[in-house]
């Protein structure tokens, strides 16, 4: 099993990254990797978000998307695997909180692929891509809210 976990403050409001982080269906338009996502179940806060991303090959699979606002301004939006074809398993969330005038969001990832893939291979296809994504997530910012 490989496991990452980052770290960010990010230059806007928690809302308006939490309004990023749920916009599922726009994640091609500034994240590389993700070809494909789109939203195919909506339950209330649960939606069932399908993707389409280039790893070393291009993998789809579903997650089901929690979206939860805790307290004190805390926001967890969590996530679990339902199917697809490079995982067992894959969880995480983002943990999105007031930071003064800004916000602190850790983005935390575990993933069990299903073929074996050594230890500290898989931690490298987990955990490289992090600086990447958050650097695209601030692009991201600049871009909507010129922050």
């Amino acid at each position: 099993m490989a496991k990452a976990s980052i770290t960010e403050v990010f230059k806007c409001t928690p809302e308006e990254l939490y309004k990023i982080v749920t916009d599922y269906a726009r994640y091609p338009e500034f994240l590389s990797e993700v070809k494909k996502c789109e939203v195919v179940k909506v339950e209330g806060n649960n939606k069932l978000v399908e993707y389409q991303v280039a790893m070393i090959k291009t993998v789809n699979y579903k997650l089901q998307m929690h979206e939860n606002y805790v307290e004190n301004g805390i926001t967890l939006v969590n996530w679990e695997f339902v199917s697809g074809d490079m995982f067992k398993s894959l969880k995480g969330q983002w943990k999105i909180e007031p930071e003064g005038d800004h916000c602190r969001a850790t983005y935390e990832v575990e993933a069990n692929f299903n073929m074996f893939v050594p230890g500290p291979i898989a931690n490298t296809l987990v955990s490289v891509s992090m600086p990447n994504m958050i650097s695209s997530y601030h692009k991201r910012i600049k871009q909507l809210y010129g922050k």
